[in-house]
């Protein structure tokens, strides 16, 4: 079973430019509407959150790559273990072992065999 992403993806880039489009209605209806400035100034608020969140939503969509990438080779390498146990190589855990120290789970001289 294939680790692939789900296929809606959010278009970062379009929720900047409709943010940048809503942020220019906002300030020529506060423009004409003066008189309910206070609203303006709430909806103009939250318009700028969308644009403090859009760099956390790249962190966290970048972390669930490297969560995904990880899973994945971790999967790999235990398949690997087995099949090394399988055909009977001496040491048939060295996949698994490589790929958790790789992944930083292991110290680099956890365990080695002479």
């Amino acid at each position: 079973m294939p680790d692939t992403p789900p296929s809606s993806r959010l278009d970062l880039q379009e929720v900047r430019n409709r943010n940048r489009a809503a942020r220019e209605i906002v300030a020529a209806l506060a423009e004409v509407l003066p008189g309910i400035g206070d609203l303006w100034l709430r909806i103009h608020a939250a318009l700028t959150d969308t644009l403090t969140l859009l760099p956390q939503v790249n962190r966290l969509a970048a972390e669930v790559v490297k969560a995904r990438r990880d899973r994945a080779n971790l999967a790999a390498a235990a398949r690997a273990s087995l099949m090394a146990d399988r055909d009977a190589e001496p040491d048939p855990l060295y996949y698994l072992r490589d790929e958790l120290r790789a992944q930083g789970q292991l110290p680099p001289n956890w365990w080695r065999r002479s």
